[in-house]
């Protein structure tokens, strides 16, 4: 399958939809939102994760209700530029449970973070003694999330 497979028909995508809304559905009720008999809606839902386009199924946890009040959005800048600071940067966050999410952006920066963490102190520390201990980060910009508008819920599936 390549990156953007248009073979996923209506029924693919109803599938799709289906699950991001509720992956919790047994296979009769996500059948019955399929329009496909349970043994095809099960064909089909097996077919979509090997061919990787479900990725894994989780839980949506609310940050705020498990202690994590502060989001941010970090950009980070590195010094030296290569392969090498790359890759030690990349290899770095990946052991950084309050990193969320770490995307190489085109612009002023070199990366873009989502970050959380318990409150603004915690966030504080983990700038100073973890993010820009690491010899490779020149410099970092944070933007600090005063309210979330909206949440992400999946995908457009057209």
């Amino acid at each position: 399958m390549t990156e953007h497979d248009s073979s996923l028909d209506a029924i693919d995508r109803r599938i799709l939809r289906a699950m991001q809304d509720n992956a919790r559905l047994s296979n009769v009720e996500l059948s019955e939102q399929a329009h496909l008999s349970p043994s095809q809606c099960h064909r089909r839902l097996k077919r979509l994760e090997e061919l990787g386009v479900i990725d894994g199924y989780s839980a949506r946890l609310n940050p705020e209700k498990i202690g994590l009040g502060v989001t941010a959005f970090v950009s980070v800048s590195l010094g030296k530029h290569g392969e090498s600071p790359a890759t030690r940067f990349a290899e770095a966050v990946q052991g950084i449970p309050e990193i969320l999410e770490c995307h190489s952006v085109s612009g002023e920066a070199d990366y873009l973070l989502r970050v959380t963490a318990p409150d603004l102190k915690s966030f504080s520390d983990f700038l100073m003694h973890r993010l820009m201990a690491f010899p490779f980060v020149e410099s970092v910009k944070s933007s600090i999330a005063l309210e979330c508008l909206k949440r992400w819920k999946g995908l457009p599936v057209s």
